[in-house]
């Protein structure tokens, strides 16, 4: 069993997100240390460059601020997607939702930090928790 949480892309966006209420617990389980996979990354550059308007250098300065950070990103297989749509069929999760659940499985998390999904929701060995309500 991994210690480290898994962090969705929601809490990766909200780290770097200063002007957001969000920021600062989102900052901290950053800087804590945790998993995330490569969709992660593909998501978070995604949404900072088309919806939040960061320059390409602002993407990639964040980006290495999170290879510092966080363990190395588990990648996108055919095991993982097969794993994710098994997961989507079985549970109604999205398919994107479910391929962050199967990669925090994967890697053996026991923590999936995310707003997405059902807070307290248990998948397996894992718990969905939302960090941004009391």
């Amino acid at each position: 069993m991994n210690a480290k949480p898994f962090l969705d892309t929601n809490v990766i966006i909200y780290a770097f997100s200063s002007n957001d209420p969000r920021n600062t617990r989102a900052a901290a389980l950053l800087e804590g240390g945790g998993v995330i996979s490569v969709q992660v990354l593909n998501e978070f550059a995604n949404v900072s460059r088309r919806k939040q308007g960061r320059s390409w250098d602002e993407v990639l300065d964040a980006l290495g601020v999170l290879k510092v950070l966080l363990d190395p990103p588990r990648p996108l297989t055919a095991e993982l997607h097969e794993a994710a749509v098994e997961i989507a069929r079985d549970r109604g999760i999205s398919i994107y939702d479910s391929l962050i659940v199967a990669a925090a499985l994967r890697a053996g998390c026991s923590i999936l930090y995310s707003e997405d999904l059902h807070h307290g929701q248990a998948i397996e060995q894992l718990t969905i928790r939302n960090p941004f309500i009391d």
